[in-house]
């Protein structure tokens, strides 16, 4: 049923390996783009969700929602490496033989670093920019940042792992439909359920959490708070991204799989008996 779709995640999965293997700074480059594209839709969502919050009007979190899908349409029509997407893919190819736990850990590792690295360099270019400049304590900015450092860890988690549930399930339906506008559609919306809904991205936190840290901030804001959100939300997002969407619907199709990679050998095996009786 979702054969077409497992099998092209594992091809996937081969030429991101390949490019680790082959030509680390290409793939480390693709991430830190996917982690300065993810940082616009920030930059993006603050930015018109700051004047409604000032005037204490109830639609910030839906305006935001609206707004930051433009960081996973970069991603994905720009072409750049997503951290918390790999979750999926590497789960998928992992649990099917074509790549090891090794290589998995290996690119989640480079990943991470090279978002890290285009989401704090994009928040350095945005304090450059006074878009911020002198903003107060309450702005949206510092209030969530202070927000995002300060939650129980257990909260952090689980919204972590709701918010790559949806976020790899947009890239899984979109992987699934030839239409570019349907992609388009498949990923404003469930974008839209993460940051409406107040779940915990990983990627997106840095430029957040950077972000505020770099500007004159609150004593709630710190480097310690940062690792407070950082390390739990992203064990969230693994686990969101590669237990709830990867290994589910590689277990479902496990058996389809398997049937697949014996085709081929069946009918080599056929070819060479007939050889034999000619």
């Amino acid at each position: 049923m979702l054969k077409n779709s497992l099998q092209s995640m594992n091809e996937l999965a081969r030429e991101k390996t390949k490019l680790v293997n082959d030509h680390l700074p290409s793939y480390l480059l693709l991430a830190v783009l996917a982690g300065a594209y993810v940082g616009l839709g920030v930059i993006l969502a603050l930015s018109v969700g700051a004047p409604l919050a000032s005037a204490s009007l109830p639609v910030v979190s839906l305006v935001m929602g609206l707004s930051f899908a433009v960081a996973l349409l970069l991603v994905v029509f720009a072409g750049a490496e997503l951290f918390t997407g790999n979750h999926m893919v590497y789960t998928v190819s992992t649990l099917s033989g074509v790549t090891t736990w090794k290589d998995t850990f290996k690119n989640w590792t480079w990943c991470f670093i090279g978002n890290a690295i285009g989401a704090f360099g994009l928040c350095l270019l945005i304090t450059g920019t006074g878009l911020f400049k002198g903003i107060e304590p309450n702005h949206l900015l510092m209030t969530l940042a202070a927000k995002k450092m300060n939650l129980p860890v257990s909260e952090l988690f689980f919204r972590g792992i709701l918010c790559n549930w949806l976020v790899c399930l947009a890239i899984w339906t979109a992987a699934r439909t030839k239409s570019d506008a349907a992609k388009i559609m498949l990923i404003f919306w469930m974008l839209f359920a993460f940051v409406a809904s107040g779940y915990e991205h990983s990627v997106a936190n840095m430029t957040f959490l950077g972000l505020a840290l770099l500007l004159p901030h609150p004593d709630a804001i710190s480097a310690a708070g940062l690792f407070h959100n950082l390390i739990p939300v992203t064990l969230g997002n693994i686990v969101g991204g590669g237990l709830f969407v990867g290994s589910i619907y590689w277990f479902v199709n496990a058996r389809q799989l398997k049937e697949a990679k014996k085709q081929p050998a069946a009918l080599s095996a056929d070819l060479d008996s007939v050889k034999l009786s000619k």
